[in-house]
C-alpha cells in the first residue's frame, strides 16, 4: 500500500506505535528484540496508516480507528478490519494483480499488514485525476476489474457467509452518505428512505463498500486496490456508483477539465458492465443512476464532505443538480452524464 505523503518517523515510545510493534510480533514480522521505525502515512480518516522499515524491506501497517478523523461524530466498529483483510484474500483470489499481499493479521490489536506499494510506481488515481491527467484506459481497466470482482462472487451463498457486515455496513455507509444527508434535507426525506431500501435489500455480490480514486493505485500491472474496510456482501449499484459519483464531483472542482473525467466516467461504467451477468444490465445500471445523485449530495451535506469542494458557488451547483434528479430520477448513466456535460456548457 502507498499514500500520497509520509511524515518524520514518530517516536517509538507513543502508546500507539508500541501497540504496532506489538501486532508485528503476534504476525512474527519482528522479533521481540526488534524496535522497527514507524513512518505514519498520510491521506485516510478511518484507520492510523504506517509504513514499517524491517531488515527485508518496508511494509505497510493499518489500524481502524473507533471515530473517524472528519468535523462530524462519526464513529464505527473497529473490527472492520477483519473484514477489510478477508475482502482482499477473496479478491486476491480473483484478480491477484489488483490487491496487495496481505503479510499478516492480528485481531488482538486490530492490525494487519500488507505489501508497500512505493508511490513513485504506484501513484493513487486521486492524485493524477485532481492534476488533470485523466486517462479513459486506466479508467476502464478499473471498471473492468470491478466488474470482474462482482462477477466472480454474484449469488454466492458461500462468500455471503463469510461477510456478516450489515451492520459495519450500516455504520459506516449508509448512515453516513444516505441517513445523515435525509436529515440535511427532509424534503428529500422519503426519497433517501427508498435508497436505504433498496441498497439494504439487494444482496448480490461482494461490495467493497469505499470504490473512490483515493483508495486505487495505478501500478505498472495496472489497478491495485485498497482500503477495503467497508467490504459487505450486497448491492453492485453501491461500488459503481461511489466511484461515478467521484468522477462528476470532480468536473464540478475542475469544470474546464469535465469533459475528460466524463470520458472516464464513461469508459469505466462500460468496462463494468461488460461483465454484468447476475441479473440484466439495465437493472443494475437503473440502480446505480438512481442512487448516484444521492451520493453526489452526500459528499456535500452528508458527513464525509469531499475537502477539494469548498466555494459555495460550486456545492450549491452540486446540489441543484442531486437535488434534481432525486426528485426526477432516471434510469441511464448516459443520460445523467449528458446532463452534467451541459450543466457546463
Amino acid at each position: 500500500m502507498a499514500a500520497p505523503s509520509t511524515s518524520p518517523p514518530v517516536s517509538k515510545n507513543g502508546k500507539a506505535e508500541m501497540e504496532v510493534v506489538q501486532a508485528l510480533r503476534h504476525m512474527a514480522l519482528v522479533s521481540a528484540h526488534q524496535l522497527p521505525a514507524l513512518t505514519p502515512l498520510t491521506g485516510g480518516v478511518s484507520s492510523e496508516i504506517y509504513r514499517v522499515d524491517l531488515p527485508t524491506g518496508p511494509v505497510c501497517v493499518k489500524r481502524a480507528l473507533a471515530r473517524l478523523k472528519v468535523a462530524a461524530d462519526w464513529r464505527a466498529p473497529v473490527e472492520r478490519n477483519r473484514w477489510e483483510v478477508e475482502w482482499m484474500r477473496v479478491a486476491g483470489g480473483i484478480a491477484p494483480e489488483a490487491v496487495p499481499a496481505i503479510l499478516g493479521e492480528d485481531r488482538t490489536t486490530g492490525c494487519f499488514a500488507m505489501a508497500y506499494l512505493p508511490p513513485d510506481t504506484h501513484p493513487v488515481w486521486k492524485d493524477l485525476l485532481l492534476a488533470g491527467h485523466v486517462d479513459a484506459a486506466k479508467a476502464a481497466a478499473i471498471g473492468d476489474v470491478l466488474g470482474r470482482i462482482h462477477a466472480a462472487t454474484a449469488d454466492r451463498p458461500d462468500i455471503a457467509a463469510r461477510f456478516p457486515t450489515d451492520e459495519i455496513f450500516h455504520a459506516i455507509r449508509v448512515e453516513p452518505y444516505l441517513v445523515a444527508t435525509a436529515r440535511a434535507h427532509p424534503d428529500l426525506a422519503a426519497r433517501f428512505d427508498a435508497l436505504v431500501e433498496t441498497t439494504r435489500t439487494n444482496k448480490r455480490v461482494l461490495v467493497h463498500g469505499d470504490f473512490s480514486p483515493k483508495n486505487l493505485l495505478l501500478g505498472p500491472a495496472g489497478p491495485v486496490i485498497l482500503v477495503a474496510e467497508c467490504a459487505w456482501y450486497g448491492d453492485p449499484a453501491f461500488d459503481l456508483a461511489f466511484m461515478l459519483n467521484h468522477l462528476l464531483l470532480k468536473g464540478a472542482w475542475r469544470p474546464q477539465w469535465r469533459a475528460r473525467y466524463l470520458d472516464a466516467y464513461a469508459a469505466l461504467a462500460d468496462a463494468y458492465f461488460a461483465h454484468v451477468a447476475w441479473e440484466t444490465p439495465a437493472s443494475c445500471e437503473r440502480r446505480t443512476a438512481a442512487l448516484l445523485p444521492g451520493l453526489m449530495l452526500a459528499r456535500i451535506d452528508g458527513k464525509s464532505p469531499v475537502e477539494y469542494l469548498t466555494g459555495v458557488l460550486q456545492k450549491d451547483a452540486v446540489r441543484r443538480f442531486a437535488r434534481s434528479l432525486l426528485g426526477n430520477p432516471v434510469s441511464a448513466l448516459g443520460e445523467i452524464a449528458q446532463r452534467w456535460r451541459m450543466e457546463a456548457a
